[in-house]
């Protein structure tokens, strides 16, 4: 009696499980994804520096039949690649062919596939990041700090010379007595000018956007410069609104309407972001945001500046944060 009913449990969950099956083998498909990074430095690896890449388009090749697959990455950096089917991708590669702006002269190597699952056909595969290069590092980059000593020069050697025949020497002649002089004590140093940390602080700090007008704080300016265009800090929907040649000097002193307000009090931002670990916000959730007021309606973009001038005051809720500047020389 035992053994029908057994039979009889164990026969719809068979079933279930094959049509299962069946149904994620016909569905099914291969997945390639990673990130591309903005190699800022050119140092052909991930640094502080750099940054996560839109708009950059990577392509995956295969050295077999299979032809090059493509995808433009996202606002964080992503790139996504669907091949229809269940298709083995080892030994392929994914490379950088094209990217935005200024990091758009060089292009780090390819990097294989490596494979990260495979469930009823349906597989996925990604790559080590990928980079691509300005033409030449940027100014804020670190310089070597122990370069290679010079060769030295090796001189032909000097035929031998001949010595005249010794002299007699003189009588010994007896020298005064040596006149002791008082220490000459060197001058005083001048102070050092307390220069900021070249990395972001733990110190919890935020700063309004007068303190960073200031040139006597303008050493606090990290990753991005005054000169720095408004499209490369920001992307393409900041460069549509605010043009190709806006600086983020010339957005700090914007004011009139609610998209100048914007730009002056997420540039503020930005700058705090760079400058301290614990502001508010991080610097893709400020340039997140930005993006996404633009997208919006005349009062979004003036709510998120009213939000961003808080948090650079140093009042958001009940925290509250004080400005760490002091001058810089």
């Amino acid at each position: 009696m035992a053994r029908p009913i057994v039979m009889f449990v164990l026969l719809p969950v068979s079933i279930i499980l094959f049509l299962m099956g069946e149904v994620l083998r016909v569905n099914a498909d291969t997945m390639v994804t990673g990130m591309v990074f903005c190699d800022q430095c050119k140092d052909g690896q991930r640094s502080f520096f750099d940054y996560p890449l839109y708009g950059a388009k990577v392509v995956i090749e295969c050295g077999g039949g299979n032809g090059p697959e493509e995808d433009t990455t996202n606002w964080f950096g992503n790139y996504a690649v669907r091949f229809d089917g269940s298709v083995d991708l080892t030994g392929c590669t994914a490379r950088v062919v094209e990217a935005p702006g200024q990091c758009g002269s060089g292009f780090g190597p390819a990097q294989e596939l490596t494979l990260i699952f495979r469930f009823f056909g349906s597989a996925m595969y990604t790559a080590a990041p990928l980079l691509a290069q300005p033409g030449v590092p940027m100014s804020y980059c670190p310089k070597d700090e122990n370069p290679s000593p010079p060769q030295p020069v090796l001189s032909p050697p000097s035929p031998p010379r001949l010595l005249p025949p010794p002299l007699m020497s003189p009588p010994p002649q007896v020298l005064p007595a040596p006149v002791r002089l008082p220490p000459v004590l060197p001058p005083p140093y001048p102070p050092i000018a307390r220069l900021p940390p070249l990395f972001p602080t733990m110190q919890a700090a935020a700063c309004p956007h007068e303190k960073w007008l200031m040139p006597q704080f303008q050493c606090y300016w990290k990753v991005v410069t005054p000169n720095t265009s408004v499209a490369l800090a920001f992307g393409p929907i900041a460069a549509a609104r605010y043009g190709p040649d806006m600086t983020l000097w010339d957005g700090l002193q914007g004011r009139g309407d609610a998209y100048h307000t914007l730009l002056r009090e997420a540039t503020t931002s930005l700058l705090n972001s760079y400058n301290s670990l614990r502001f508010f916000y991080s610097s893709l959730r400020v340039i997140g945001d930005m993006n996404a007021a633009l997208l919006g309606s005349t009062h979004q973009a003036l709510r998120t500046a009213l939000r961003f001038r808080r948090a650079n005051s140093g009042v958001l809720g009940s925290d509250r944060l004080a400005c760490n500047f002091s001058p810089c020389n």
